[in-house]
């Protein structure tokens, strides 16, 4: 005859008070669990703060484009909102010539966010997983080269586009940026934790050659750092004043450069400088709206692989 083995029930296997008490602490858990993601009262106080302290300068450009120059001249400043909105912002769209700049200033920005993406995950896996000769020395050349300010950079710069006739041209400004020693650092830091040098070499194993190894192993391995790295790159490049000042005139100008003719003139329009700043964030707003979701999951999924 054939022996049967008799089990408990799973709930009873698992807990020592019956089913009752195992549906008490799965509960438990998942309330544990609950507060740890959902935080408490002081988390959600701290962060209304951070909030609304980041919301206001936003709402004062607001009000402050809807008065004009004479209202914002008086000493006390306004608080709510005037009825020359759309008036100021038209006068800033015009003046300041803002539909050139914003176009060229979407391809300045897109255009050295995926090159320098590109170049500084091509880099950063080289110097994470590759072994080559002098690799430290060269990994701390390009540290070192984030200590030069930018400042001393900029008479051989200009000399140099004097020199490729590329005044007043897009190019000059696309071009010293294509690729960045923080990206290359940054991606070289994360490619270490986050690509095991064994999925490499299984690749390798399977035939595959150096191309096939990045576009199948280290991008899929690096999406989350890429685009964290590339939306910092679009604002820096969205955001950049100083060399496209230097570079471009108010013929052919990025959005910074447009902006500063608006505060031209002995008595500068106030109200409509307000809308044109408004105008030239704007789109920053809506690209951190559309992908800022990936890019917090991006952060965070970087954060536990590290």
């Amino acid at each position: 005859m054939a022996t049967v083995n008799t089990y408990p029930a799973p709930e009873q296997a698992t807990t020592a008070g019956g089913p009752e008490r195992g549906r008490k602490v799965r509960r438990n858990k998942a309330g544990a669990a609950g507060r740890q993601m959902h935080g408490g009262w002081l988390t959600y106080t701290i962060l209304a703060v951070f909030a609304v302290g980041s919301i206001l300068p936003l709402l004062f450009s607001v009000i402050a484009a809807s008065h004009d120059n004479a209202r914002l001249a008086e000493p006390t400043p306004p608080f709510w909102f005037g009825d020359r909105l759309f008036d100021n912002l038209e006068l800033a769209w015009t003046d300041a010539n803002l539909g050139t700049a914003m176009f060229n200033t979407l391809f300045v920005a897109g255009t050295i966010t995926v090159s320098t993406v590109l170049f500084a995950t091509l880099a950063g896996f080289a110097f994470a997983k590759l072994r080559f000769r002098a690799k430290n020395l060269l990994m701390l050349m390009v540290i070192g080269t984030m200590m030069v300010p930018p400042q001393l950079t900029v008479v051989p710069m200009f000399m140099a586009i004097a020199e490729l006739e590329w005044t007043d041209q897009l190019q000059a400004v696309i071009l010293p940026m294509m690729v960045s020693a923080f990206g290359v650092f940054f991606m070289r830091q994360y490619l270490v934790q986050a690509l095991p040098t064994e999925l490499i070499e299984a690749a390798r194993v399977d035939g595959s050659n150096s191309l096939r190894v990045v576009w199948h192993v280290v991008f899929p391995a690096a999406r989350p750092a890429m685009a964290v790295l590339g939306m910092l790159t679009f604002v820096l490049a969205w955001n950049e004043f100083f060399w496209p000042m230097i570079a471009l005139t108010q013929q052919n100008p990025t959005v910074q450069v447009a902006l500063t003719g608006l505060g031209q003139g002995y008595v500068p329009d106030q109200g409509v400088i307000m809308a044109g700043a408004l105008l030239g964030t704007l789109p920053l707003l809506v690209a951190f709206v559309l992908f800022g979701k990936q890019i917090v999951g991006g952060i965070m999924h970087g954060a536990l692989k590290g």
